[in-house]
């Protein structure tokens, strides 16, 4: 294994060492019922990763069923009983694919979406029954008279009945929970809109009128639907971060009881108690080892970009990767009480504060609704006094006046052009996940990046590798083959593709928390911690070779910059935007790389709960903050800026608090996307102006009664109209 002496003692190796014999049977005697077993998969990228772990796991005996979910990155597992999920781990892990376990039943709720399923399903019936009315009323409008155009109204009416109570459910319950809390919303014009329609409708059709309306009423609740399901549409995530971190929560735990292994629920752990932590496994608790060393992933929880050294005394906390030898801790916290589930509270209270994020449309609404009440009820006033009574005339120009003044264009105007502005911003390589996302990254004025994984690719390359002899750099190639350390696979892969053959290299072993040794000849060889080769530890992330008795050599290792991470720097300083760097990672490395990359601002060494504090601040002190982050550390600042966003490597927890994903490598869209929110807010305005000029001039139609209900419904339909055609300007 390759292994590292930066400032933080680090270095390895990093294989996934074997359980013993006995841990094995142990395991495969105590079996624990498993209908279900969900994995997370962060390495699968393509269809041809989904048929790769799907044949892998159905090559398992017990695996009944295997589903592959590339979108989040995870696989849903029906196996018989005797089948563990670490077993499943192993399989996957021997065709190449990393996998951890995440807790089924806390993602049980968030696996459908059935709001868009419902609102899918509802406007489909809205459409299909306006089509087939609108056919019936061509006949009427054709001239068909008296019992034909009596019974062409009785069809519509049956037709337009049941289709307006069904496809109009989200209105009318929103409109009774806003009656019920003495308030309105724009939902109660709506359903009265809805209902006075209908009710005219059948009055008319009783009386053998000459026009009815439930034409109209189809139209209405048809464009509000597709109003509603735009919107819905474009929050991508309907799922909770916080919901993901509890996810991430390794659900069973080793106990050591009399000397012997048992495995239980995490949650039953207490503090005081020994548990075991087996190579490749997730740490279930906060603890302190008392027995073993090796190295840990703390990538998640603090950011920092290679595995630390761990023996005992050394504490660890819920959510790190154990990468070497098996570990017993002592527990010190567990279930609630875990630094991991601290960060979710974190990230909850984070979530809960952003929702209140008062959007245009919603401010728009507070003021239209009221409003378009008074005028309705105003003119059926009106009119009853100037008809001398009559309520046949009075209704119809009060429901003409409700339906033309009825919020399509105000429903319409956010949801159109998020949907043009998300377009487009797709095609560049950006996923916008939340419907307000738009709104509020139009009025950053500040952005702070994490570094390692977002403006680095959280890779670690060799720098001055080409520098050594040839024969160094054989040795070097063939004992990083045998390490699945990270810079072991960085220097495997550099070596690999500077048409490196590997030195024949024998008797090779590993040595946990030191490194790899081998014999070249009768010339002892290793590759390893600077301490373990008998060399002076550099000052930066390295590890380091010696053949025999010769100078050891160091091989330094750099996380270069992001694709297009300079230019969008570069770009965001030139828009006027405040930058700061806030990382996990040591002052050293931090301001080595702000200066490089043109940052000024710098927070190093930052706890997740330093993070969030950070972005916290700005915000009290009336900044505007986007962060942008990939990992567990993160999370809980994302959820606490005003935006956010992450590469979608990112951490599923990191993607699912975060309101837009890049797609791609590079950052350069960054800067187009904050560009495209402000000319996205402008259309929206746009949007608003166009509803508002509609309403001057259709309204004093309606209330002087030269306004049917149809012809304000097809006045209602063209503002919606002109409304989704200014928002296609966006694209």
């Amino acid at each position: 294994m390759a292994y590292a002496d930066p400032i933080h003692p680090a270095a390895c190796p990093a294989c996934i060492a074997v359980p013993d014999t006995g841990d094995v049977a142990r395991h495969e005697q105590a079996p624990i019922e498993r209908p279900r077993i969900a994995l997370s998969l962060p390495g699968i990228h393509c269809a041809g990763c989904i048929s790769g772990v799907e044949r892998a796991l159905f090559g398992v005996p017990g695996v009944a069923d295997a589903r592959v979910n590339l979108t989040l990155k995870r696989a849903s597992v029906d196996a018989a009983p005797g089948v563990s999920a670490d077993r499943l781990i192993d399989v996957l892990a021997g065709a190449g694919y990393e996998a951890h376990e995440l807790d089924a039943t806390a993602l049980s709720a968030t696996e459908t979406d059935r709001g868009g399923r419902d609102l899918a399903m509802r406007l489909a019936v809205a459409f299909f029954a306006n089509m087939n009315v609108m056919l019936l009323s061509v006949s009427v409008w054709a001239g068909a008279a008296d019992a034909t155009r009596d019974m062409f109204h009785w069809l519509s009416g049956a037709i337009a009945i049941p289709a307006v109570i069904f496809a109009g459910v989200p209105f009318y319950r929103s409109a009774w929970s806003a009656l019920r809390a003495g308030r309105l919303n724009m939902d109660v014009p709506i359903s009265l809109a809805l209902v006075l329609a209908l009710a005219l409708s059948l009055w008319e059709t009783r009386a053998s009128g000459h026009h009815a309306y439930f034409d109209a009423a189809l139209s209405l609740v048809f464009f509000l639907l597709l109003g509603r399901y735009l919107d819905h549409k474009t929050r991508a995530s309907a799922r909770s971060a916080a919901e993901e971190l509890t996810a991430l929560e390794v659900p069973k735990a080793w106990r050591v009881e009399d000397g012997e292994e048992v495995e239980v629920y995490a949650a039953e752990l207490a503090p005081g108690d020994t548990v075991r932590v087996r190579p490749g496994g997730r740490v279930p608790v906060d603890g302190r080892i008392v027995e073993g060393s090796s190295e840990i992933d703390r990538s998640l929880m603090t950011g920092e970009s290679l595995p630390v050294y761990a023996g005992p005394g050394h504490a660890v906390s819920a959510g790190e990767v154990n990468l070497t030898g098996p570990l017993s801790l002592t527990v010190t916290a567990a279930g609630r009480e875990t630094a991991l589930h601290r960060i979710a509270d974190l990230v909850a209270v984070a979530e809960a504060g952003r929702a209140n994020y008062n959007s245009l449309a919603d401010r728009a609404a507070r003021a239209y609704a009221p409003v378009v009440h008074f005028l309705a009820l105003a003119a059926f006033g009106a009119w009853m006094w100037i008809s001398g009574g009559d309520l046949r005339l009075s209704l119809n120009i009060a429901v003409a006046t409700l339906i033309i003044t009825c919020p399509c264009a105000l429903g319409l105007a956010v949801p159109a052009v998020t949907a043009a502005a998300s377009g487009r911003l797709f095609r560049q390589g950006l996923l916008i996940k939340d419907g307000t996302a738009l709104e509020r990254l139009a009025e950053v004025d500040t952005v702070v990046f994490d570094k390692t994984g977002t403006l680095t690719m959280g890779a670690p390359v060799p720098e001055d590798f080409g520098d050594l002899p040839e024969t160094e750099r054989a040795v070097a190639f063939r004992l990083a083959q045998a390490s699945a350390h990270p810079l072991s696979r960085a220097l495997a892969i550099a070596a690999a593709e500077g048409g490196i053959a590997p030195a024949p290299v024998e008797d090779i072993r590993e040595v946990p928390g030191y490194g790899v040794e081998g014999r070249l000849g009768d010339v002892p060889v290793r590759l390893g911690r600077a301490a373990w080769v008998g060399a002076t530890a550099a000052t930066s992330t390295a590890t380091y070779l010696r053949l025999g008795n010769g100078v050891p050599h160091a091989i330094r290792f750099v996380d270069g910059p992001r694709p297009g991470a300079t230019e969008a720097v570069a770009a965001l300083r030139a828009a006027g935007k405040r930058i700061a760097l806030v990382s996990g990672d040591n002052c050293a490395a931090v301001d080595a790389f702000a200066s490089r990359i043109g940052i000024e601002e710098t927070l190093s060494e930052a706890l997740p709960e330093d993070k969030a504090a950070y972005v916290q601040r700005l915000a009290e002190n009336g900044h505007k903050v986007l962060m942008v982050g990939d990992g567990l550390n993160d999370t809980a600042a994302l959820a606490a800026a005003h935006v956010s966003l992450s590469p979608s490597s990112a951490l599923d927890a990191a993607r699912v608090a975060s309101d837009i994903v890049l797609l791609g490598q590079s950052l350069a869209p960054l800067a187009e996307a904050l560009r495209t929110a402000v000319k996205a807010r402008g259309r929206i305005k746009e949007n608003f102006t166009i509803s508002t000029i509609y309403n001057i001039v259709a309204v004093p139609i309606a209330l002087l009664g030269f306004a049917t209900p149809f012809a304000a419904a097809l006045a209602m339909s063209t503002s919606s109209i002109t409304v989704s055609l200014n928002a296609l300007r966006v694209r």
